[in-house]
C-alpha cells in the first residue's frame, strides 16, 4: 500500500508553515539529529533544504511512522495543533478510502460501457511526458497558488474523457498533484443531466464509496478540491444568469444546470479548481462568461497511434497494414480515426469486411459508406446474407430513437424512450451485445449510442425510411429544418448529421438501404434538398449564415456532379474555414464548379504554410488552385475576405494570378491576420490595378516599408479606395505622416480606421491634415491608439477646422475629464459638423458630463453619442438628460453601457424619451437597474408612440419578476424592442 506521505504529501503540511515556523521546524530537527546521533540526514542538507526538499529528505531517510512521529512532535512545539489534527484525520482514511474507491471505479466494469477494451488505453505506461503534460495543465503561474479553471477543448469523442481518466489514475497513484488536491470529483454532464435537480453535496455523495460521505470534512478545504466537469456540451448551462439567481450553498438543491453554472461562474466554492472538457463550439459560446486560466486543445490520435490501434485489433499483420494504408490515403477516414472510439469502429468495420471477402475501397468511398457498412454488419450475422425481420425492426427503432435524440439534445436514453420508439425490452440485450447501445454509468436503465456521430447516422437513416410526421414525438422536425439547422450551426453538438442525409442519397447507399430493409425507398427527400438550396439562393441573409464548409462536406458525401454543380451555382456568397488538409480537398471539390459567386470569405489557417511530404504538397497546391479558380470562373465577384491565413510563396502565387482576373469587378478586399511568405509589393500591385473601394488590412502586420508601398498605391490617381482599415497592424507614430499626406491628396478616401496601433504623438500630423482644405475624410477611428494628453489640442483644432468629418471614435484612450473639456470646446461650436462621437472606455466621470451636456445643448448635428464603460453614474445621466431635452439637441442614439447606473436614473431617462422627439435608442446593458426604475422607463416609452424605441438590455440579467415584466412590456408595446445590445 502506498504510504501516507506519497498519497497526501508531507510537503503540503510544510507549505502551511510560515517562514518563521519553518525555520523553527528545522531547528528542532537539528536538535533531534544531534541528540540521537542520527547519521541519515546531515544538518547541512537540512539547512539548505526548501519545503519540498525537506519533505523528500524525511521520506527518503526515515520510516513512515518515525518521520511522522517526529513531525507531530515538532508541530506540537511550534503550536500548530491544527495541522496535527488535520493530518491525523487524513491518516484515519477519508482521502485514502476515496482514492481506493475511485481506482476501482476507473479500472473495472464502470469504465467499460461498450464491448471495447478501453482498458488497453488506460493501462498504457505512464510516461514522463504524461506527467509533465498533466502537471502543467493545472499549474499556477508565478509563485502564488491560485485555483485553476482549465478548459479541454476538442471535438466530440476526440479522447478528452480518456485523458481525464488517465489523469485521475495518475493522481490516485501519487504520480501527479501529490500535494495539490485531497479529492478529485468527476461529473459527467450526460449523467448529471438525468438528475434534473441536486445539491453539490449530493453529487459528491454519489461519487463516495458509501452513502454517508463526510461532506463537511471534504468541503472544509475547498482549495484542495478539483472538480472535473466532463462533456459540458451535454447540458444547457445558463451562464447568462445574474449572480442573484446562482447558488452559493453546497447543500442547497438546485436544477443541475444552475448548480453547474454556479460552479463555473465561481459563485460556489471560489477556492476550488475546475477542469472542464467540452467541444470547441460550446467553448466559443461560454468563453466570455467564465474566468478560465487557460485552454488546452485536444487533437486526438496521431498517425502512429492510429497505426498501432489497427495492429492491435488485427491478428494478421499484413491485413492490418492493408487496412491502415487504405485509411492513410483517405484524408476523411484519417480525420475520423483521430477519435479513439471511432478509430476502433473503423478498424473493426474493415476487419469484418476483409473476413467477408469484400472490397475495402468501396467501404472507404465516403464517410457515410463506412458508417452504414459498420451499422448493417452489426445486424447481419457473418454467416447470413440478409438481416432478419427482427433486426430490421430493431434498427428502425434505433433510427427513430436517434432522430428524437438529436432534436431534443438527448444522448442518454431511458427505457421509456426506447419503448416509445419501438424498441422492445427483449431487444435491449441484443443491442447491448452487438455494441450499438451501451449502459450509461450508474443509471441502470439509461443507454447511449457508441458515439454521437453514430446516433446522427441512424437519425439520417430515419429520414429516408419515414417522414418526420410519423415520429411519435412532435419535437422531430422535417428534413428541411434539419438541413438548415445543420448548415447554420444552430445546434453545435451536431457533427455529421447533414452530411449523412446527402451521403445516403448516393446510388450505392440507396442499394444498401433497400437491400437491408427489403423495399425501395422514396426519392422525395432529394427533391426536398433541392427546395432547401433554392430557398438559400434567394435569401441573402440566409446565405450569410450558412457554414460553407458544412455545405461542401454535404455535397462531397453525395458524390453527384450534376447536383453539385446546380447547388454551387445557387450560391452568390460563401463563407468557409478550412482547418486541415481534408477540408481543403473537400472545399476544392466543390468550388471548382462555382460560377455565380459575388462574395467569398475564407480562412485556411496554417495549412498552406506547413511542411508536407512532396506528393502531399503537390496535391494540396492542386486543390488550392481549384479553390482560387472561383475568382476566375465567377465573372461578378465583388468582395473577397481572407482571414487568419498563412500562405507560402507558391500558394500566394496561385492566389495572385487568380485575383488578376477579377480586377474589374472586385470592390471590397479584406485581409485580416494574413501572412504572406513573399514580397508584399505584389499584393499592393493587385490593389493598384483594380477598382477597389474598400480595403481592410486589420490584424495584418505592416512594416514601415509596407506602409510606404500602401500609401504609394493610395496616392495614384487611378486609386478608387474610399474606405481603408488598418487596425492592429503594428503601425508606429512615424507611419502617421504617410497617412496624413494621403488625407491631403486623396480625392476618394473618406473613411480611415487606425485603431489598436500605438500612434502617440504621431497623431499631430494626422490632425494637421484634417485642417487641410482638400481633406475630404468623413469617418475617423482612433480607438486604442495610446493617445497622450498633448493630442487633444491637435484633435480639437482638426474638429474645429474640418468641414467633412462626421464620425469620430477615440474610445479606449486616456481622455479623462480634462481632455474631454478640450475637445468639447470645439464640439460645442454651432458650426461643428460631427454627427457621431464614440468615447467608450475613456475614464470620463460625472464631472465630464457637464462639458458633454454643453455640446448637446449647442450642437444640432450630433445624433449619436457613445460613452459606455465610463463612470457616468446617475448624476451624470441627469446632466445629459437635461441637455437632451433642449430644443437644439437632435440626439437619436445614446450609449450608456456599464456606466455604474442604478434604477434612480430611470426617471430622468423616461422624461427624456417623453420630451425629446428624436431619441430612439439607449444602451443600458451591464448597469444595476431595478424593477421599479424599469417600470417607470417602460411606462414612458409606452406613452411616447411617435417613433420606435430600442432599449439595450439583456433580459436574463434580471430576476424572474423583472424578466416577466420586460417580456410582458414588449407584448404590450409593439414599438419597443429590448435587445441584448444596440
Amino acid at each position: 500500500m502506498a504510504s501516507f506521505f506519497s498519497d497526501f504529501g508531507l510537503m503540503w503540511y510544510l507549505e502551511e508553515l510560515n517562514k518563521k515556523e519553518f525555520m523553527k521546524f528545522k531547528e528542532f530537527l537539528k536538535q533531534e539529529i544531534l541528540q540521537l546521533g542520527l547519521k541519515q540526514v546531515s544538518w547541512t542538507e537540512v539547512k539548505k533544504a526548501s519545503r519540498e526538499d525537506l519533505a523528500s529528505l524525511l521520506l527518503k531517510h526515515y520510516e513512515e511512522k518515525q518521520a511522522w512521529d517526529m513531525t507531530f512532535n515538532f508541530f506540537q512545539k511550534i503550536n500548530r495543533k491544527d495541522l496535527i489534527k488535520r493530518a491525523k484525520r487524513e491518516i484515519d482514511g477519508y482521502p485514502k478510502l476515496y482514492r481506493a474507491h475511485l481506482k476501482t471505479k476507473l479500472t473495472h466494469d464502470s469504465s467499460r460501457i461498450f464491448n471495447i477494451n478501453i482498458q488497453d488505453f488506460l493501462k498504457e505506461k505512464f510516461t514522463k511526458d504524461d506527467h509533465d503534460r498533466f502537471e502543467t495543465l493545472l499549474q499556477s503561474k508565478g509563485t502564488e497558488s491560485k485555483p485553476q479553471v482549465v478548459v479541454l477543448s476538442g471535438v466530440a469523442g476526440i479522447g478528452k474523457t480518456l485523458m481525464l481518466k488517465r489523469l485521475m489514475l495518475a493522481w490516485i497513484e501519487g504520480l501527479v498533484f501529490p500535494y495539490k488536491f485531497s479529492y478529485i470529483f468527476y461529473f459527467c454532464c450526460q449523467e448529471v443531466k438525468q438528475l434534473k435537480t441536486a445539491s453539490l453535496a449530493e453529487l459528491i455523495s454519489r461519487e463516495w464509496p458509501d452513502p454517508s460521505a463526510p461532506i463537511e470534512e471534504i468541503l472544509s478545504e475547498p482549495e484542495k478540491l478539483l472538480f472535473i466537469i466532463d462533456s459540458l456540451e451535454g447540458i444547457e448551462c445558463d451562464l447568462f444568469k445574474c449572480d442573484s439567481e446562482l447558488c452559493d450553498n453546497c447543500m442547497e438543491k438546485q436544477p443541475v444546470n444552475i448548480l453547474l453554472s454556479s460552479l463555473l461562474r465561481k459563485k460556489m466554492l471560489l477556492e476550488a479548481s475546475l477542469l472542464i472538457s467540452t467541444t470547441p463550439e460550446t467553448f466559443e459560446k461560454m468563453e466570455d462568461r467564465i474566468e478560465y486560466t487557460h485552454v488546452k486543445i485536444i487533437t486526438g490520435l496521431n498517425e502512429s497511434d492510429i497505426k498501432m490501434c489497427f495492429h492491435r485489433l488485427f491478428q494478421d499483420r499484413n491485413r492490418a497494414q492493408e487496412a491502415f494504408s487504405l485509411v492513410r490515403e483517405n484524408e476523411q477516414m484519417l480525420t475520423i480515426c483521430q477519435v479513439p472510439v471511432l478509430c476502433w469502429m473503423v478498424a473493426t468495420c474493415l476487419k469484418t469486411e476483409i473476413e467477408k471477402g469484400r472490397n475495402l475501397v468501396s467501404t472507404c468511398r465516403r464517410t457515410t459508406s463506412l458508417y452504414t457498412t459498420y451499422i448493417f454488419n452489426l445486424f447481419i450475422p457473418q454467416s447470413a446474407h440478409s438481416p432478419s425481420k427482427k433486426s430490421q425492426d430493431q434498427l428502425q427503432g434505433l433510427c427513430s430513437l436517434a432522430a428524437e435524440g438529436i432534436w431534443t439534445d438527448t444522448f442518454v436514453f431511458t427505457e421509456e424512450a426506447l419503448r416509445r420508439n419501438g424498441i422492445l425490452d427483449s431487444d435491449i440485450p441484443t443491442l447491448l451485445d452487438i455494441g450499438m447501445l451501451g449502459k450509461m454509468g450508474k443509471f441502470e436503465n439509461c443507454y447511449i449510442f457508441l458515439h454521437p456521430s453514430l446516433q446522427e447516422a441512424c437519425a439520417a437513416i430515419f429520414y429516408l425510411l419515414k417522414s418526420h410526421g410519423d415520429h411519435p414525438i412532435e419535437d422531430v422536425k422535417s428534413v428541411e429544418a434539419l438541413l438548415f439547422t445543420f448548415l447554420k450551426k444552430a445546434k453545435v453538438q451536431w457533427i455529421l448529421g447533414g452530411r449523412f442525409i446527402f451521403g445516403l442519397l448516393h446510388e450505392s447507399e440507396q442499394k444498401k438501404l433497400e437491400a437491408f430493409f427489403g423495399h425501395q425507398l422514396s426519392q422525395e427527400i432529394k427533391h426536398q434538398l433541392y427546395q432547401c438550396l433554392e430557398t438559400i439562393s434567394v435569401n441573402e441573409e440566409l446565405q450569410e449564415q450558412i457554414d460553407g464548409m458544412k455545405l461542401f462536406y454535404c455535397l462531397f458525401e453525395m458524390e453527384d456532379e450534376d447536383f453539385l454543380m446546380e447547388a454551387m451555382n445557387y450560391m452568390e456568397q460563401i463563407n468557409f474555414v478550412a482547418k486541415d488538409y481534408s477540408d481543403v480537398i473537400v472545399a476544392a471539390y466543390c468550388l471548382k464548379h462555382c460560377y455565380t459567386l459575388k462574395k467569398l470569405s475564407f480562412s485556411t489557417q496554417n495549412i498552406l504554410n506547413e511542411e508536407h511530404e512532396h506528393s502531399c504538397m503537390e496535391n494540396l497546391l492542386t486543390c488550392w488552385r481549384h479553390i482560387c479558380s472561383v475568382l476566375i470562373n465567377s465573372k461578378d465577384i465583388q468582395e473577397l475576405q481572407i482571414k487568419d491565413t498563412n500562405l507560402n510563396e507558391p500558394a500566394f502565387s496561385v492566389l495572385y494570378n487568380s485575383l488578376k482576373y477579377c480586377n474589374d469587378t472586385l470592390k471590397v478586399l479584406v485581409e485580416n491576420n494574413v501572412f504572406f511568405l513573399c514580397e508584399k509589393y505584389l499584393f499592393f500591385e493587385l490593389i493598384q490595378n483594380c477598382n477597389l473601394q474598400h480595403l481592410n488590412l486589420n490584424l495584418t502586420f505592416l512594416s514601415h516599408s509596407d506602409v510606404k508601398l500602401l500609401c504609394d498605391v493610395l496616392n495614384q490617381a487611378e486609386c478608387n479606395i474610399e474606405k481603408l482599415e488598418v487596425a492592429a497592424c503594428n503601425l508606429s507614430p512615424d507611419d502617421c505622416k504617410m497617412f496624413a499626406s494621403i488625407l491631403m491628396s486623396s480625392k476618394t478616401l473618406k473613411q480611415l480606421n487606425l485603431s489598436s496601433n500605438i500612434l502617440g504623438k504621431g497623431i499631430s500630423s494626422l490632425c494637421k491634415s484634417l485642417c487641410h482644405p482638400d481633406c475630404i475624410l468623413e469617418h475617423l477611428v482612433l480607438a486604442k491608439c495610446s493617445l497622450s494628453d498633448q493630442c487633444w489640442d491637435y484633435l480639437s483644432d482638426g474638429i474645429r477646422q474640418n468641414k467633412t468629418l462626421n464620425h469620430l471614435d477615440i474610445s479606449s484612450n486616456d481622455l479623462k475629464d480634462e481632455g474631454l473639456k478640450v475637445l468639447c470646446r470645439a464640439l460645442a461650436l454651432p458650426n461643428s459638423v460631427l454627427k457621431s462621437l464614440c468615447l467608450r472606455h475613456c475614464l470620463i466621470t460625472t464631472s465630464g458630463c457637464q462639458d458633454l451636456a454643453e455640446v448637446l445643448r449647442n450642437n444640432q448635428n450630433l445624433t449619436s453619442l457613445q460613452i459606455s464603460y465610463n463612470k457616468i453614474e446617475d448624476a451624470g445621466v441627469k446632466l445629459l438628460c437635461d441637455a437632451i431635452k433642449q430644443p437644439n439637441c437632435h440626439l437619436e442614439d445614446l450609449g450608456l453601457e456599464a456606466c455604474e447606473l442604478t434604477g434612480a436614473c430611470c426617471e430622468d431617462l423616461a422624461s427624456t424619451f417623453t420630451q425629446c422627439r428624436t431619441l430612439w435608442g439607449i444602451n443600458l446593458l451591464n448597469n444595476t437597474l431595478d424593477y421599479t426604475g424599469l417600470v417607470v422607463l417602460c411606462e414612458a416609452l409606452r406613452q411616447q408612440k411617435c417613433t420606435p424605441h430600442v432599449l439595450g438590455l439583456r433580459i436574463t440579467d434580471f430576476d424572474n419578476e423583472t424578466q416577466a415584466f420586460l417580456v410582458a412590456e414588449q407584448e404590450k408595446n409593439p414599438d419597443l424592442s429590448i435587445l441584448s445590445g444596440v
